[in-house]
């Protein structure tokens, strides 16, 4: 009886599913396919990344320093962006949002490229002033860093007033670099057209008081929709944060290409731009 139940059980049992066989086998065979693939995406992001993850490994922040230091994503871009940029030259800009720059600690973005400009924030609107603005040009002056003012224009107030503004607040001298006009809200009481009227006043004002043409600040978007065809006579200083763009535009002036940066005795985190040509062709733009 037991033999008989044996070969009972040995009748009943199933063969082996080929269907589950062929599903091992695809995913074995898939899995030889992206192991390579993901393998090799690695080196190239490594070989891609060499300077900045070389960098990285060698940065040194003291512990008592307070210094904002972004993600190791966009660490990687900004070290990237600048060392294929290193044939031209670097600068920052501030306002008083960075706070009080301990100046005397401010040389190099990232701990590796010298700051060779810094744009400060002079006035915004018809009336204000920033707060931290007198004590940042008179600093970056006595760095010997280039320097220049920018005015943040809010569309909804009067052009010529804002213009009286930045010129009652900032006097330029030899060396300097033009007046900045940042522009990056479309209005809401009036239409573009007269947005560019007021924008044209502005320009005009500024110039005819310091003999310099000024340079236009703005967003990539907001720039080529609304500027573009009507204020490409002048330089353009154009902000593009896209993770995905690694080289400035032939057409740009300056880029702005983070928000995130690195610079000691600057606690909270700097805007990084870079000027599209060398030390020379930046002092072809300064005021004689």
């Amino acid at each position: 009886m037991a033999s008989g139940r044996t070969e009972l059980k040995r009748l009943k049992r199933k063969p082996p599913s080929k269907r589950k066989r062929k599903k091992k086998n695809s995913f074995s065979l898939k899995k030889h396919i992206i192991f390579p693939i993901v393998l090799i995406t690695f080196l190239l992001g490594v070989w891609h990344y060499r300077y900045a993850l070389y960098y990285l490994a060698f940065q040194k922040i003291e512990k008592n320093e307070s210094i904002k230091v972004a993600p190791l994503t966009t660490q990687l871009r900004i070290f990237d962006v600048l060392q294929h940029h290193k044939v031209k030259v670097f600068g920052v800009d501030i306002s008083h949002y960075q706070g009080e720059v301990e100046w005397s600690k401010v040389t190099k973005i990232q701990d590796s490229f010298p700051i060779n400009f810094v744009f400060v924030r002079a006035t915004a609107g018809s009336v204000k002033v920033d707060r931290e603005y007198y004590r940042n040009w008179r600093k970056v002056k006595e760095k010997g860093i280039i320097r220049g003012a920018y005015h943040y224009y809010r569309p909804n107030e009067n052009s010529i007033l804002q213009a009286n503004n930045f010129i009652k607040t900032v006097k330029l001298q030899k060396g300097d670099l033009p007046p900045v006009l940042d522009i990056e809200d479309v209005p809401r009481v009036q239409s573009i057209e007269n947005l560019k009227i007021g924008l044209t006043k502005w320009l005009k004002t500024v110039e005819a008081h310091y003999g310099v043409k000024p340079i236009i600040y703005s967003g990539e978007s907001f720039y080529n929709d609304h500027l573009y065809e009507d204020f490409s006579e002048y330089t353009c200083w154009i902000a593009n944060y896209n993770y995905y763009v690694e080289n400035i535009d032939r057409d740009w002036g300056f880029w702005q290409f983070t928000d995130k940066g690195s610079v000691r005795g600057i606690s909270e985190y700097v805007d990084i731009n870079i000027f599209n040509g060398n030390k020379e062709k930046l002092l072809q733009l300064v005021k004689k």
